[in-house]
């Protein structure tokens, strides 16, 4: 199973620099392998393939001095993203969605630069567990809230605003928890509650995003009274960037130890298989961009995964309609919360007779419209 371990960098300021200018460097040679592929296709019709640009890369460090100070897997692993990026429009052609044309980085648009096999070269981690060595970078101060774990595969070096992290992608050895037979079925929603259980249990909507606005609104039009480019306008902008960071890692945080209780708690987790793109272009999508519900199903199943437990998708269609005891369907506007089925006279909640009904759902649509969701800890998932 892969595992991946965030933890934050502290470079001093010529360090700084380094990681920036490396940062650049990719990003110019994203573009450059970018260009080479439009403009082969344009001119000649011919396609470029990733092992024939990769196989130029040693030309280029030749040519060009400064790609010397980063790694050549570094440079390799640039190449690789152009591919996935082509490989990813194509499919998407395929499939006959938006398909999205790869695009050209600009500047402060490239984040990250990975060592794809830094177990053994470009990355080491030192004696002391309190630095970590960088190929073109040197020793830079790293803080390892919690021990690395397993055999280390990859490593990402990412810019967060002002601030750097180190994500090491780890093979590690699964830890089941003890066999648990309790299934739950859960509700997800955005304003009181953001989950109901099938138990009864209701988790309130935390609305970091909701709570932050009036701080926001006031950042953002302080930013805009700034001169574009200007000093000001930088550090206007780098308050508007902490804030929505803010909020986002206080939702990530709020998920995880919530996937982390509900995997202690039930053997299988049962929820809809729901349409999150569609739902965020509807009228309710500034409350589920703020819940963040396809984050939230991404850190359960993952962590579902590394426990040994089972998340089962199904099909969400009149969950909310349908009464879990007698199966009657009666369609009622979203305001009413509590009512009595009209067959058999149960009173219910709406948000608990959906959980229910989704519970219900995992034994009993046809075989394979059920969805186990079976799922490996990547770079994409990182642990807090």
């Amino acid at each position: 199973m892969l595992k991946a371990f965030k933890y934050r960098l502290y470079p001093t300021k010529p360090q700084a620099r380094d990681l920036e200018r490396t940062l650049e460097l990719c990003r110019q040679l994203y573009n450059a392998a970018l260009q080479e592929r439009r403009e082969a296709y344009r001119k000649a019709g011919k396609t470029v393939g990733f092992y024939e640009q990769k196989r130029h890369l040693p030309e280029i460090r030749a040519e060009l001095p400064e790609y010397k100070s980063v790694h050549s897997q570094v440079l390799q692993n640039v190449v690789e993203r152009v591919d996935r990026a082509f490989r990813g429009f194509f499919r998407r052609v395929k499939e006959g969605k938006k398909p999205g044309y790869p695009r050209f980085k600009g500047k402060n648009r490239y984040d990250s630069f990975t060592f794809p096999q830094a177990g053994t070269t470009g990355v080491k981690l030192q004696e002391s567990g309190k630095r970590v060595l960088l190929y073109g970078i040197g020793s830079v101060k790293v803080k390892l809230h919690r021990p690395l774990e397993g055999r280390i595969k990859t490593a990402t070096v990412k810019r967060e605003g002002e601030h750097w992290y180190i994500v090491f992608t780890c093979e590690v050895e699964p830890k089941p928890l003890p066999k648990n037979e309790n299934a739950v079925g859960i509700d997800l929603g955005t304003n009181p509650n953001f989950l109901i259980t099938s138990d009864g249990e209701m988790v309130q909507a935390p609305r970091y995003f909701q709570k932050a606005q009036d701080k926001l609104a006031a950042a953002q039009r302080n930013l805009a009274r700034k001169k574009r480019g200007s000093n000001r306008y930088k550090q206007a902008r780098r308050r508007v960037a902490k804030l929505h960071r803010k909020i986002a890692n206080q939702r990530k945080d709020f998920h995880h130890k919530l996937a982390k209780k509900l995997v202690n708690r039930y053997g299988t987790i049962v929820h809809e298989d729901l349409n999150v793109l569609g739902l965020a272009r509807s009228h309710t999508a500034k409350g589920i961009h703020d819940a963040g519900w396809a984050q939230f199903l991404q850190i359960l199943a993952y962590k579902a995964a590394e426990a040994g437990r089972r998340v089962v998708k199904v099909d969400p269609r009149y969950t909310s309609q349908d009464c879990p005891v007698c199966g009657h369907r009666e369609k009622r506007p979203l305001w009413v919360r509590e009512y009595t089925c009209s067959r058999c006279g149960v009173l219910l909640h709406r948000d608990v007779a959906a959980a229910q009904n989704i519970l219900a759902r995992a034994w009993t649509e046809p075989s394979g419209t059920g969805t186990v969701l079976t799922v490996s800890v990547g770079p994409r998932s990182p642990g807090i």
